[in-house]
């Protein structure tokens, strides 16, 4: 049992990491900077961790900056607004990602500047043998540690743990929380201390100053992820912006990123 629960804990946490971190705050928001070899390093990274459930940065980055720009009207890839509950919004979400990672849309190119791009790798992690390998690793690791088959009951959370944490934001974050911001949509922070989506509940903050680094804003909402990112802005893999009180020097709201 303690191992399925440790595994349980390092995919959760893993995957959020590398997709609130990479995927979100860099590649859609450019929050930071990194070394064209960090990012391809956080490339793999973001395989390994998200395995079966891996989200290309391209994709991932220029439908979140679409979400931004369109947030709430009926040109949100992902609105609770436009949606019939829960399940149709994340479909419509993955046929919306697939169509962008696939190029089988038009995108208007401020949507895609500068959004890394690293089309090989992403055909290779994105494919099915790829998805299926790491659904068998998850598999076959509860079948040798799950002391019973109520823990299989676990199972399809990993096989799709991505879309779940993106519908948790894009659904409750919308619908349930407090607002610290006056906005022009739905968006909401879910709790004080976000210790489950590491930083992402603080929706609301976030739609107000997009290319924020740290996604917690009032003196006691805590964002673990931003706490992980200044360590790494310590070790040089990243480059924060330089702090000016309690802000960002880069906080102006801008219309893509924000």
């Amino acid at each position: 049992m303690t191992a399925i629960l440790i595994f349980f804990a390092i995919h959760w946490y893993g995957a959020l990491f590398f997709q609130t971190v990479f995927l979100h705050r860099y590649a859609a928001h450019q929050a930071f900077t990194m070394s064209k070899g960090w990012e391809r390093t956080f490339f793999v990274l973001t395989w390994i961790f998200q395995g079966s459930n891996y989200l290309s940065a391209y994709a991932y980055g220029v439908m979140h900056r679409m979400h931004h720009a369109y947030a709430d009207t009926e040109n949100d890839p992902h609105s609770p607004m436009y949606s019939n509950g829960i399940f149709d919004m994340m479909l419509k979400t993955a046929k919306f990602y697939s169509a962008i990672r696939e190029r089988r849309i038009a995108v208007d190119p401020k949507f895609t500047a500068n959004v890394p791009d690293w089309k090989s790798f992403d055909d290779f992690a994105s494919s099915r043998v790829s998805r299926v390998a790491w659904g068998t690793l998850y598999t076959l690791f509860y079948i040798y540690f799950a002391p019973s088959w109520g823990w299989f009951l676990l199972l399809p959370v990993h096989y799709l743990l991505s879309p779940i944490h993106g519908a948790i934001i894009n659904w409750f974050a919308h619908k349930i929380g407090y607002t610290t911001f006056k906005v022009n949509d739905t968006s909401k922070n879910l709790m004080p201390v976000d210790f489950l989506m590491m930083g992402e509940g603080f929706h609301n903050n976030h739609h107000t100053y997009g290319n924020r680094a740290n996604f917690a804003f009032k003196w006691f909402e805590i964002d673990p992820s931003y706490q992980i990112m200044k360590v790494l802005n310590v070790l040089n893999v990243i480059q924060l912006p330089k702090e000016k009180g309690r802000t960002k020097v880069f906080m102006e709201k801008r219309k893509m990123a924000s």
